[in-house]
C-alpha cells in the first residue's frame, strides 16, 4: 500500500525490523523541549499524510521512553483521521519524576496503518447472551 506523505525533514518514518507494525516518529524541532514531571508538550513531527478513506492512523507511545524515562502520550492512543491534512504533532506527557528534553531527530512515538470499517447502529431490547455476560473489570480473578 503507498500513502502519500510530505515530510520538512526529509526524513520518513520507516518500520525497524521486518515484523515491526509502527513506523518510528521523529521530532521536528527548532530547538530543544524540555518537559517538566507532570507536564505536557505538543511536538511537532514535520510530517503530514493522506490516508485513504477507510484507513486510520494510530500514534503509539514508544515503550522505550516509557519505560525508561516516564514518557508517554497524553491522550494514550492518538488517532489521525484519513480527512486530515496537517502536521502530525505529538502530545507527551513526563510520567516520570526528573526533567525529559526532546531533541530534534529524536524518535519519539509510533505511528500504525490500521483499516476500520463504519458502521450503523441497530437499536435492539436485548443483547445476544454469552458466558460471560456482563461480567466487568476483574471479574475472572488473578489467576
Amino acid at each position: 500500500m503507498k500513502i502519500k506523505i510530505e515530510s520538512k525533514s526529509g526524513i520518513l518514518p520507516e518500520y525497524k525490523t521486518e515484523g515491526a507494525s509502527g513506523m518510528d516518529l521523529r521530532a521536528y524541532l527548532s530547538q530543544p523541549v524540555v518537559i517538566a514531571p507532570g507536564k505536557r508538550a505538543l511536538i511537532p513531527t514535520g510530517i503530514a499524510i493522506e490516508l485513504p478513506e477507510g484507513y486510520e492512523a494510530q500514534i503509539r507511545a514508544r515503550s522505550g521512553l516509557a519505560v525508561k524515562y516516564g514518557i508517554g502520550l497524553v491522550n494514550g492512543i492518538g488517532t489521525i483521521d484519513s480527512d486530515y491534512r496537517g502536521e502530525i504533532k505529538i502530545p507527551l506527557i513526563n510520567y516520570g519524576e526528573e526533567l525529559f528534553t526532546v531533541q530534534n531527530g529524536e524518535r519519539i512515538a509510533q505511528i500504525v496503518i490500521a483499516k476500520y470499517e463504519k458502521i450503523c447502529w441497530e437499536t435492539v431490547e436485548f443483547l445476544g447472551e454469552t458466558k460471560r455476560g456482563d461480567g466487568g473489570f476483574g471479574h475472572t480473578g488473578r489467576k
